[in-house]
This record gives structure tokens, sequence and C-alpha cells, in this order.
């Protein structure tokens, strides 16, 4: 057994979480490689050394002295090192920082100081090896991850037989220059790794207890989701539900390896087990409906023409909005007419640009547009076998006085989605949560 376990920057925000860490790792000898985000908040009024070192180089960028921000940030390493008994020279490594920082420091090389000295301590503190992400973690001139260097870098490493830990976020390109990764990427890196050694497990530890049913902030305590597969995990996050960077799926994805979502303030919770397919065994047979999310303002276009189905009018339509680079999110198909749904923010003040154009492109009978429209998702792997579930759902919103404005679903009939007014938009969550999953 052989379990990657990634820890976001909440679980290394400070020395007590440090100390969770290490009675997590060492709970379980099978944690051989542990990979680490920049340490984060230690509370809601603190600041993500992240984004403080964005703010240096900011400073940097306009010359204006960062002194402070940076003796802040080495301050918190300092005082890591300090409480947890280590030795590393915090202070010596940032002087050589310090040295070398000007108006033409790279903002990747200066903002991935917070993983590569997080790791730093984190490696002393478990008695593991540092493994630079510089060194293991490779991108092409292309900026696309060099997958074969990269996992064969790692492996190697692997295989000596000491434990690693390995700083997220980063990598290096083929010139040796750092690169980053977008925010969130720690978890793309904990992927990377645990497809390169073949991981049993890949953990994703961070500060909730799992993937939650829905929005807790909509939902008062909602359920965790114990087991869900890739697919609805994208329909979620597709649908506004805040889970992992999606880009961290894929690796683990295509080796086949489980990914479990933990919480390191609670060890004990087992977290949401992410799989290709879920067995029987591992079915709640009582629960059909595995999420809900959704997202606010979306506009929907409505075109109407008759006899439309013999002429290129949803084709023109598709490439007008193109054009004005606007992606559409969702269509549905009439006889006579289709809707393409697409993001208010998208349209901006191009909105009727676009209707515009369409008119003259397509001569259509009419457009028509609705606006303020909120999507809500309701994801199951199980609902194809279980007969009148659309029509459940509309019946209980319906009884709840939302009004539906459109309806789609998925090819693959893991996912009903409805647009509603915004100011249903919480309304359908509850309504939807509580008739089907709570």
């Amino acid at each position: 057994m052989l379990k990657v376990a990634k820890f976001g920057g909440s679980s290394v925000a400070g020395a007590e979480q440090f100390q969770k860490v290490k009675a997590i790792v060492e709970a379980d000898p099978s944690r051989r490689v542990v990979v680490v985000s920049a340490a984060g908040k230690r509370s809601s009024d603190d600041h993500k050394l992240t984004d403080l070192l964005y703010l240096c180089h900011a400073h940097l960028t306009y010359g204006v002295s960062c002194e402070d921000i940076l003796q802040t940030i080495q301050d918190r390493f300092a005082q890591i090192r300090s409480s947890l008994g280590l030795t590393y020279d915090v202070e010596g490594e940032f002087a050589a920082l310090r040295a070398r920082l000007n108006k033409e420091t790279p903002v990747d090389e200066l903002v991935s100081r917070g993983e590569y000295f997080t790791a730093r301590l984190m490696a002393e503190y478990l008695g593991y090896e540092f493994l630079d992400a510089a060194d293991c973690v490779f991108f092409g001139f292309d900026g696309r991850f060099d997958l074969e260097k990269t996992y064969a870098a790692i492996r190697a490493a692997a295989q000596k037989g000491c434990g690693l830990v390995i700083p997220g976020f980063y990598g290096s390109l083929p010139t040796g220059k750092l690169k980053l990764m977008t925010r969130g990427g720690s978890d793309i890196s904990g992927a990377l790794a645990a497809a390169a050694v073949d991981a049993d497990v890949y953990e994703n530890w961070t500060d909730v207890s799992g993937i939650l049913m829905a929005d807790p902030r909509i939902v008062e305590n909602p359920s965790p989701i114990e087991h869900i597969t890739y697919s609805e995990l994208r329909e979620l996050a597709f649908m506004g539900a805040s889970v992992l960077h999606e880009d961290s799926v894929q690796p683990v994805k295509d080796k086949g390896i489980p990914l479990n979502i933990r919480n390191t303030n609670r060890p004990q919770d087992p977290g949401t087990m992410i799989v290709e397919k879920i067995d029987g065994q591992n079915e709640n047979r009582d629960r059909f409906i595995t999420g809900i999310a959704g997202r606010r303002n979306f506009t929907i276009l409505t075109v109407r023409k008759h006899n439309m189905s013999s002429s290129a009018v949803l084709r023109q339509a598709l490439e007008t909005l193109e054009r004005y680079h606007v992606p559409v999110e969702h269509i549905t198909l009439g006889l006579d007419s289709f809707a393409l749904v697409a993001s208010s923010a998208a349209l901006g003040d191009r909105l009727f640009d676009v209707v515009g154009d369409i008119q003259k492109t397509c001569l259509p009978d009419d457009v028509q547009i609705q606006d303020s429209i909120a999507l809500v998702a309701v994801v199951g792997r199980k609902m194809t076998y279980r007969p009148g579930t659309s029509g459940k759902i509309f019946q209980a919103l319906g009884e709840h006085g939302v009004n539906i404005r459109i309806i789609n679903q998925a090819a693959d009939e893991i996912s009903i989605i409805v647009g509603v007014d915004n100011n249903n938009f919480e309304t359908a969550i509850r309504v939807l949560y509580d008739g089907f999953a709570g």
C-alpha cells in the first residue's frame, strides 16, 4: 500500500497544524509521499503567504519597498521552526532571497517560495527527504506538463525508499526557470505525484470533511458525500460546487487511482472517496441524489423560426456567439425554436450586439431575452434507474412557487438542470435538498 498525501494551506498554517499533519502521516506508514501548499491563514483576519508574496512582487514592480511584508513572511516561518524545535536556517535563506530581489525578479520565482519554505520545514519535521518541485515537475515550452519526464523523476526519488516532501504549485521550464500553476495548483502537484508512483490512494487533506451534498451557506448542515464518481464530480464542479482544482482530477483518473478528500482537523472522518465507478457494496440505496449545486446570473437567448429544423440557424447562432467569445453553457432544442444559455458576465455590454447579429445572420421570427437566471443541477448516477425523477423535481419546485424557466438533462443522464429566477436560487436548492437528499 502506498499513499500520496497532499496538505492544503490551512493544514500547514502554523506549528499546531504541522503537528496534526505529522500525527496523520505517522498514523499510516503507507503515507510515504507528502505534497504541501504554502502556509495559509491561521484565522479569518490572517493572510495567506501566497497572497503576501504576490503583494511583494507588486511592490518590487513599482519600485516600492516590500521589506515589511517580506519580514512578516520570514517571521511566520521562523515561528513555525522555533515552535517545533527545528534547525532550518530560515534567516539565511531569506537573506539570500533578499539579495537577488529586484524589479526584474519573475513573479513565479518569488511566489513559489511560499511552498518551498513550507516544504523545507515539513521535510525536517517529518524526517523525510525534501524534493524540490523544480527538480521533478517539468513543463514543456508550450506550458503543458511533460508527464513522462515528471513521472520518471518523482518515481526515481520515491524508489530510494525514504519518505518525500514535495512543494506544490510550481515546477520548471526546459530553461530551468520556475513556472507557477494556476491558483489551487498544489492539488495538481499531488495528483501528479500520485500518478507517478502509482499510488493506491491520493489523499487530499483540507479543512472540510469531504464534499458536501449542497452549499452549507444555503442548506444548514448538509450531509457529506461518502462516494462519488469522477463524472459526478465534474458535473458538480462545473455547476459551481467548490471542490477540487479540475486539472487535479485527470492524472489520477487516468491511472484509476481513488482520490480521498479528508479533513486535517478531523482525521477520524472518512471524507469523500472519488472513484471511476462505484460498486453495489458502496452504494447508499436510500439516496439516489449525489449532490446539488448551482450558479446565478445567466442569460437565456430564445430564437424562434418556423421550420427551423431544415435550416442552419442553430449553427449560425453558435458561430455568432463564438465571434464574441461568449461560451454557451447549455442548449435546448425544439421544433421551431432553441434556447442558448450563456453567462451574463460573458455577454456583458455586448448582449444587444450579439442579438443584432443573430437577427441579421439567422433571420429569425423572434429573439427573446431572459436575464437574471440561475441554473441548479441535481446530480446523481442512480437517477437513470428511478422512473419519474424529473417529474418529482418539477413538482417539488412548483409546490414551493419556484417557476422553471428552462430544463436540460445531460446526455449520460447523471444530471438534471433547471433554470429559475435568480431570486429563487436558494429556495430551489433548499427544496431539492430537503425533498431528495436530506
